[in-house]
């Protein structure tokens, strides 16, 4: 049976193929372009290496930032002089904290989310306690670990 009139031409059918084609040729090319371009946006490492002299001579009751991967990580020295690293964004929606010396407390300011000065959640919507990392020197270098990591730098 012959169908007299087609909705699709044979034209059309072809321009759309080749249309579709061309899309995800493009699409997939500049997604290798980003990959190749931001390697580790939105890659946590699993150590950095950092200066012991840049972050060891900071006040008691203060943090000191530094770059984990694409987030905020802080030095931070308590009061009696103990040193600690912790990841510094909430674990609730992932918003940078910030600490609050006066209180010995970090806090959130997207939902008010405040936690103690060792990492507790005490008030607001955060679900879990912050993130501390392990922290081990050698040499001049600072070496901020995730927990139960074992870091062996290369000896140069």
């Amino acid at each position: 049976m012959k169908i007299n009139y087609s909705l699709v031409t044979r034209r059309t059918f072809l321009n759309t193929l080749f249309g579709g084609w061309l899309a995800a040729f493009c699409g997939g090319t500049f997604y290798a372009l980003l990959k190749f371009a931001f390697p580790t946006l939105g890659k946590e490492p699993d150590f950095v290496v950092l200066k012991t002299a840049d972050f060891m001579d900071i006040p008691p009751n203060s943090v000191k930032p530094f770059a984990w991967g694409g987030q905020l990580g802080l030095f931070y020295k308590k009061q009696s002089g103990s040193t600690y690293a912790l990841k510094g964004v909430c674990t609730h929606m992932e918003c940078n904290v910030t600490y609050k010396p006066e209180d010995k407390k970090f806090y959130c300011a997207c939902h008010q989310g405040w936690f103690d000065e060792d990492g507790k959640n005490i008030a607001g919507p955060p679900p879990k306690p912050l993130e501390f990392f392990d922290v081990t020197t050698e040499g001049e270098k600072l070496i901020v670990a995730k927990k139960g990591i074992k870091v062996e730098l290369p000896k140069a």
